[in-house]
This record gives C-alpha cells, sequence and structure tokens, in this order.
C-alpha cells in the first residue's frame, strides 16, 4: 500500500513538472517564432514610418505608416478604462467582501460572474447599440469614439478588479484583521489602514490583470470607435488607433510580406508591454510587501 502511494505521488509530482515545462516551452516557442518574423522590422520606422522621430513624438507631423499613434491610443485607453474600472472595482470588492451577506451577496456574486463571463463580442454590439440609443434620445451628436470604448472596457474588465480584491480580503487570516480593531479602530479604519496594505499586493495584481484586459482587446474597439489611419485622438470623442487593431488589420489586410512583418512587430510591442506590466507589479508588489512586513 505505501508502495503504491509512493508511485501515485511520484506520478503526480512529474506529471506537474511536466505540465509546467510545457506552458515554458509553449511561451518560449510562441516568442520566438514572434521574434523571428518580426526581427527585420524592430527598428525605429516600426514606430514612425518615414516621419521625423522627435517631431512625431511631439505630435507635430502625422505617422501615416507606423504604429505610434496605435500605441499613443492604446495608452490613452488604458488610462481612461482603467481610471473607470479600478476605483469602482475595487470599492466593490471591497464591500462584497466586508459588508454583504446573505442574498443580495449571492446575487451579486453570480451578476459578476456572468459579466465576466460575456464574450467581448456581445460587449462590442452593446456599446454600439448604447451609442446609437444616446443619438436617437438625449445626446444627437453621440458617436463612437475613444470615451465609449474605454466606457465598454471598463465594463468588461471590471469583474477582474472586483474579484481579485474580494478574494484578497477574503484570504486574510483573523488575527490580522483584530489588529487594528484591538487597537480602537472602527471597520472603516481598520479596511484602510490594515487590511487594503495587508491584501495591496494581490490588489495590485488584478489591477495589472485589468489593464492587460483593457490593452489586447480587439472585438469591443472594432464596434465602438477604432479605425485604421486615424491618428492621434486629441478629444475624448475622437476616432483612435490601437495596437490589437493593428495587427488584426495588418493580418487580414497586409499587401506584401513586409507589411505583415510589421504585423508581427506590433504583436512583439504588445507582448513587450504586458511583460512589462507584469515586471512592474512583481517589483511594486515585492516593495509593498517590504514595507507591510515592517
Amino acid at each position: 500500500m505505501k508502495m503504491l502511494r509512493n508511485i501515485a505521488e511520484s506520478s503526480l509530482s512529474i506529471w506537474a513538472w511536466l505540465s509546467t515545462a510545457c506552458v515554458v516551452a509553449v511561451l518560449a516557442i510562441y516568442s520566438s517564432f514572434l521574434f523571428v518574423r518580426s526581427y527585420s522590422s524592430l527598428k525605429i520606422s516600426l514606430f514612425f514610418g518615414n516621419a521625423d522621430p522627435w517631431l512625431a513624438f511631439l505630435g507635430k507631423v502625422p505617422v501615416w505608416d507606423g504604429i505610434w499613434p496605435a500605441v499613443v491610443g492604446t495608452v490613452l485607453l488604458v488610462i481612461m478604462s482603467g481610471i473607470m474600472a479600478i476605483p469602482v472595482g475595487i470599492m466593490a470588492g471591497i464591500y462584497l467582501s466586508e459588508y454583504s451577506s446573505g442574498l443580495f451577496c449571492e446575487i451579486a456574486d453570480s451578476a459578476i460572474d456572468l459579466l465576466a463571463s460575456i464574450p467581448s463580442i456581445v460587449m462590442g454590439l452593446f456599446g454600439f447599440t448604447l451609442i446609437l440609443f444616446l443619438k436617437k434620445t438625449a445626446f444627437p451628436n453621440a458617436n463612437v469614439g475613444l470615451l465609449p470604448a474605454a466606457f465598454c472596457l471598463a465594463i468588461l474588465s471590471l469583474p477582474y478588479m472586483v474579484k481579485t480584491t474580494k478574494l484578497a480580503l477574503g484570504n486574510i487570516d483573523s488575527d490580522r484583521r483584530l489588529t487594528g480593531l484591538t487597537l480602537g479602530f472602527n471597520k472603516l479604519q481598520n479596511i484602510i489602514h490594515v487590511l487594503l496594505p495587508v491584501s495591496s499586493r494581490e490588489i495590485l495584481n488584478g489591477i495589472i490583470l485589468t489593464i492587460g484586459r483593457s490593452a489586447e482587446d480587439t472585438a469591443v474597439i472594432l464596434l465602438t470607435g477604432v479605425v485604421a489611419n486615424a491618428g492621434i485622438p486629441t478629444r475624448m470623442n475622437d476616432k483612435f488607433e490601437a495596437i490589437p487593431f493593428f495587427i488584426y488589420f495588418t493580418a487580414s489586410e497586409h499587401k506584401t510580406v513586409e507589411e505583415l512583418d510589421k504585423g508581427f512587430g506590433a504583436a512583439i510591442v504588445l507582448l513587450c508591454v504586458a511583460g512589462l506590466l507584469f515586471v512592474l507589479s512583481k517589483t511594486i508588489g515585492k516593495s509593498v510587501n517590504k514595507s507591510t512586513s515592517v
């Protein structure tokens, strides 16, 4: 019996190791493939094309054959959707973890799970329908653009922020929960000064996941304002470019191998942005852990 248990444990350990190795291998193969295909396009012209880089960076000359407007559009989209989703998600997670109970909590959890399961194309259709509704009712000048796209992305990424915050607060042990209360804090003070700092690393990971969800989506922005060669937006209702759409558009409409290589180059840029966010999250998380453990 003991021998069978040892064999089972060894088999499970080997299977777990092989599964982890497969994940790492898939990522390595995927990254290597993208790098090989995009190596020839990874230069300054990928971003600015034939325009002067410094003048294009300052917005004084337009960029027609580079991804710089798409980079700017993606950054603006992420910032705007994050401003909408992150505070609401954190507050909703705090409420569900610390204040809500009973039937309402179950209904809210089910609603958040349902919202998380909505396909992005359905959210895009919702945004487009909402724009048409506003255009025919209270806001006749309503149109697709940066603001409605960011709003729809915020709704799409909101469940990740809510769930991460709720789980982070729910996993705090009872000893830490009682720390502030024993010092005379009320419930709100205990949440602000004890619970949130302790769970800050997990909440930060949720913020990074929310940002990543907003940065990579194509279906939502396809129906709510992204277009090719829109340039850098100057107002919230302007049409815009984004890196995911640039990749999609280049892959479907390219006429030469060089154009397709630019799409692979944009994919590498998007992958690097995601990697940078991950490294930033880990770095901030370590510093937060050190400060809260002191």
